[in-house]
């Protein structure tokens, strides 16, 4: 029988939508929350193996951005976009009683890590990106757009496991039939006894509204974590983020701490022990 650690929360977003995020309370030590934030089409489960045995020392906030998970779907695509997301996420902060925070950010989730830097940043005292960078390759770009919400429905569990496996399996080598279990039920909820995609497939129409060589450009925002500790978290086989772009954010700023994750594209799923390592490391040594 599997201990719930965590509460469901609930908070209106600025247009009306009811948007939600998962509270691990931690101990309650003088400590500053962490909020984690997922990639483009993940939702806040992906951090139910870490999210526990962060909370055993802090406050664990991990949120579902609009059209992903628990929060509703917007019926105006064009609202899935990083000013509209970081929006949200400040009044998710506000609706939590954050004042000064950590963030942990996947993918899209660490570019949201940097824009929340950016936008408010004395409330920033720690950031970790995981496979994310201020350039993102553009293999990678092309590959999202083409697949993103352009899954076929699945039928049933075995189905969803198999696509989860199909989609992902060239950045995820090696994991177990337990694993990859266990990835289908983060990926996928059940509708009518049925599996669906936990994510809105209009993202994938934001998504491709942007041109791939229109990428913005995020060093920008990168430069607003001069000041702030970072550590910084490379699949070796990630797509997205070159290794290239890794060594440069090194030399931009040299107090980057850095780590890449073998067997790994994009991107890791913080549960390799070279991950656990690393970010227990680096927040032993935060507020």
């Amino acid at each position: 029988m599997t201990v719930r650690t965590w509460v469901d929360r609930t908070y209106p977003s600025r247009d009306g939508l009811r948007l939600h995020y998962r509270e691990y309370p931690g101990p309650g030590a003088p400590r500053l929350a962490l909020l984690c934030l997922a990639g483009l089409t993940r939702n806040a489960r992906d951090f139910e193996v870490i999210a526990p045995r962060i909370a055993r020392t802090r406050r664990v906030l991990c949120a579902d951005l609009r059209g992903r998970g628990r929060s509703q779907h917007d019926p105006h695509w064009e609202h899935y976009s990083a000013a509209v997301y970081v929006a949200d996420l400040l009044d998710l902060l506000d609706h939590a009683g954050v004042r000064r925070l950590l963030l942990l950010g996947t993918s899209l989730g660490g570019i949201l890590s940097m824009l929340l830097a950016a936008a408010r940043p004395s409330a920033v005292a720690g950031v970790i990106l995981n496979d994310v960078g201020p350039e993102v390759a553009s293999e990678g770009l092309r590959r999202i757009a083409t697949d993103v919400g352009r899954l076929a429905p699945v039928g049933s569990w075995e189905e969803a496991v198999a696509q989860a496996r199909a989609t992902y399996g060239h950045a995820l080598p090696g994991l177990s039939e337990a694993q990859w279990q266990a990835f289908a039920r983060r990926t996928y909820s059940e509708v009518a006894g049925v599996p669906r995609l936990d994510m809105d497939p209009r993202i994938g129409d934001a998504v491709r509204a942007t041109p791939v060589g229109a990428a913005p450009n995020l060093w920008p925002a990168f430069a607003a974590l001069e000041s702030i500790p970072t550590l910084a978290i490379r699949g070796a086989l990630s797509d997205l983020l070159s290794a290239e772009t890794f060594d440069r954010m090194a030399s931009v700023k040299p107090d980057l701490e850095r780590v890449t994750v073998p067997d790994r594209g994009h991107p890791p799923l913080l549960d390799e022990p070279v991950c656990d390592a690393a970010i227990d490391a680096f927040l032993g040594r935060l507020p």
